[in-house]
């Protein structure tokens, strides 16, 4: 086994290990997060997502990491979005929560793991038809918002991670 696939090996299992114990991978937590009532799952992602920025861009700085944009196609995007929200509304699970589900011992979970594969084999399907018309939709190519506004991506980061802790504050005072 290559180095890469041990490093992607590990961080799967930690990701999967701090999502259960985060308790993300309740039922009752996604269904709380869809309707706005729990925010565990808000905190949570956010939080990984504030990591990963950091992280990322640290790595990037200090070139020990190369970012590999992928290109901004509003069409993909917004019908990917549809399609994702309303299998996780009907569903109650996301793609990752519904592996740890399974990974927990609930089956309810392989349902979850099924549509995707499922999707996984239209979309293959469907490829060359959508290559040539919802992969065209509002192509902007490799962008970033720091590259948009002109600015270093530390003046992004920076912000949004104050933004998250201020939301988190607001969310635990008012006990969502």
């Amino acid at each position: 086994m290559t180095a890469d696939l041990m490093y992607g090996l590990v961080t799967g299992i930690l990701f999967g290990f701090l999502l259960q114990k985060g308790r993300v991978l309740r039922y009752d937590k996604q269904i709380g997060a869809l309707r706005l009532q729990d925010m565990t799952i808000v905190k949570f992602m956010l939080s990984a997502i504030v990591v990963g920025m950091i992280g990322t861009y640290l790595l990037v700085d200090l070139g020990m990491a190369k970012l590999s944009i992928k290109p901004m196609i509003v069409g993909a995007i917004v019908i990917g979005g549809l399609l994702f929200g309303i299998g996780w509304g009907l569903f109650g699970y996301c793609p990752g929560t519904s592996m740890g589900a399974v990974g927990e011992g609930r089956l309810d979970g392989l349902w979850g793991i099924a549509g995707m594969l499922a999707g996984a084999a239209l979309y293959a399907e469907a490829f060359p038809m959508l290559k040539v018309t919802v992969l065209k939709w509002g192509d902007y190519g490799n962008i970033t918002l720091p590259k948009v506004l002109a600015i270093n991506h530390w003046f992004i980061i920076i912000p949004f991670a104050i933004g998250t802790v201020l939301l988190f504050r607001w969310l635990e005072k008012n006990k969502l």
